[in-house]
């Protein structure tokens, strides 16, 4: 039987799936007119996606995507905070947070890994850091569009950020949370894990900043608001590498994770799907706003999709 957290992030991923497989199999009217169709568009299209004379109701600017770091820095850093005390000190984690675990069936995997209290706070270290990078470049490297955002699409954006690092510490051992103390094992996927994170992390940095350029003269200064076609790095081989990349981050914590972790990989999933389906709005975009956009690039994966 699933754990309670893989079936909740099951949905999701599902949701996003359907809306994607709707999508390309052009089951609604592409005038984007009347009814359904009108909200579905309204819930899976943002920014420059977005098809023009629209309702401006139950939409955010899209520059309130750094509300998602930061409760995620903030949200996450105190999971966090609370795990190295245990792992470290020896203390209990908060008694709401045991409750939280009990609710959802933690207490029912019998066995606890000696690794598996390690995978699991190097992987909300490394969530808590990439959070930080992309605060960081939401501040002061992106240059935000005077695009919007769904409402719906804001608070999932939140909801998401607090649910994964709370998955994360779900995947704590009974014996940590309980204050019992144990040694820091460094295991081969651990290395594995952190080589591609790292690996990830840095070309999707690179893509931003090359997308921030786009938007800027030479002196750094911000000159223009609209869409260009980038080329550079990984944007030789598809439209929206930083897609990609945020993708790569997750399958690394998988691995991290000791790579059997259900729970984790519903996560991936729901990234997969949800980010697929951002990534071929996008590349939409631009095949139909740029006649000399290049063919060879795919939307999302390289060479595959």
């Amino acid at each position: 039987m699933l754990p309670v957290l893989a079936i909740a992030w099951s949905l999701p991923a599902v949701a996003f799936l359907a809306a994607l497989l709707l999508l390309r199999a052009s089951a609604w009217r592409s005038d984007g007119r009347g009814g359904v169709s009108d909200l579905f568009h309204e819930l899976i299209r943002y920014g420059k996606t977005r098809r023009p004379g629209w309702s401006l109701n139950y939409l955010v600017p899209k520059s309130w995507f750094t509300h998602f770091y930061v409760v995620s820095v903030v949200w996450n850093g105190s999971l966090l905070y609370w795990l190295f005390r245990a792992e470290f000190l020896g203390e209990s984690l908060p008694s709401w947070i045991q409750d939280v675990h009990r609710a959802l069936g933690r207490d029912s995997q019998s066995e606890d890994m000696d690794s598996e209290h390690s995978s699991a706070l190097l992987v909300l270290l490394l969530l808590w850091l990439h959070s930080c990078r992309r605060l960081a470049e939401c501040l002061w490297t992106s240059v935000f569009s005077n695009g919007f955002i769904h409402i719906v699409q804001y608070y999932y954006g939140l909801g998401f950020y607090i649910a994964v690092g709370s998955t994360v510490l779900c995947q704590v051992p009974t014996n940590v949370r309980t204050g019992k103390e144990l040694s820091v094992q460094i295991c081969w996927y651990h290395i594995v894990g952190i080589t591609m994170y790292i690996w990830a992390s840095l070309h999707q940095h690179r893509c931003l900043v090359i997308l921030a350029k786009l938007r800027k003269n030479k002196s750094g200064k911000v000159v223009r608001l609209g869409y260009n076609v980038p080329f550079g790095d990984w944007f030789e081989s598809v439209s929206c590498p930083h897609y990609f990349a945020e993708l790569l981050i997750y399958v690394s914590m998988a691995i991290m994770l000791g790579f059997q972790n259900v729970t984790w990989w519903c996560v991936v999933m729901c990234v997969l799907f949800n980010q697929a389906l951002a990534a071929v709005l996008s590349h939409e975009f631009y095949e139909k706003n740029f006649r000399s956009y290049p063919k060879h690039r795919k939307a999302f994966i390289p060479h595959v999709f």
